[in-house]
């Protein structure tokens, strides 16, 4: 049975799948915040410029494979593949999600 993510991250892995920057930064409030990497980026412009860096720097995929609730945040562990250093490993994803939007992303190793 497939796994069932809540609409907002579902479309936040399929814009991240194709590569799609400003489809990303769409899933996202227009005040979101996203820590990534030890960097926090503020509001969708921010987060338009995250992915789009991310997304040319290395050829990944994620592949999203739990899903939990942790208090007001919802838990994605996936797996990271791709042409980086330290291929593949497991990230989590914390999603607090607001108005059928991502407000705020955590992904931590």
């Amino acid at each position: 049975m497939a796994m069932q993510l809540p609409e907002p991250i579902a479309a936040y892995f399929e814009a991240d799948r194709t590569r799609n920057a400003d489809a990303v930064a769409e899933c996202f409030t227009e005040n979101a915040v996203v820590k990534d990497e030890h960097k926090t980026h503020h509001g969708r412009q921010a987060i338009r410029h995250w992915k789009s860096e991310a997304s040319t720097q290395f050829s990944y995929t994620v592949e999203p494979f739990a899903i939990e609730a942790d208090g007001d945040r919802t838990v994605v562990t996936s797996q990271l593949v791709g042409d980086f250093p330290g291929s593949p490993l497991d990230l989590r994803y914390f999603f607090v999600l607001q108005d059928e939007r991502i407000a705020e992303l955590e992904i931590v190793p």
